[in-house]
């Protein structure tokens, strides 16, 4: 099996996918960010590629930057200043060839990640 990268962004204040959010994909060499890509979710809070396709996935450690400042922004939701959340690294390990799935939960004061399926 070949390894790639996905992810899936619910607005779960708003109780729905997060369209149009911007995400920034870093692979970490050392203390060296690296940046490989830039998309941004669709109607299904997914990106219409994989982040990491099979044809570049390296395993290492990699960075997803989520830009929710500005998806927050673009719905509606009252800025308190500075925002609670603006820009959300998470950073994280792919250890062997196989699907990597990174979801983000994302409300105005939280958010949570875990390694799907």
């Amino acid at each position: 099996m070949t390894g790639y990268l996905t992810t899936h962004v619910l607005d779960t204040a708003r109780g729905c996918p997060a369209q149009g959010l911007k995400i920034d994909l870093f692979r970490i060499d050392s203390e060296t960010r690296i940046h490989l890509k830039t998309l941004t979710t669709n109607e299904d809070g997914r990106t219409d590629e994989q982040i990491l396709p099979a044809g570049l996935f390296e395993t290492g450690t990699y960075e997803l930057v989520f830009h929710a400042g500005d998806y927050l922004d673009a719905c509606g939701i009252p800025p308190e200043s500075p925002r609670f959340l603006d820009v959300i690294p998470l950073r994280f390990g792919m250890s062997e060839a196989t699907h990597y799935h990174v979801p983000l939960l994302l409300s105005p004061f939280s958010y949570a990640t875990y390694r799907g399926s």
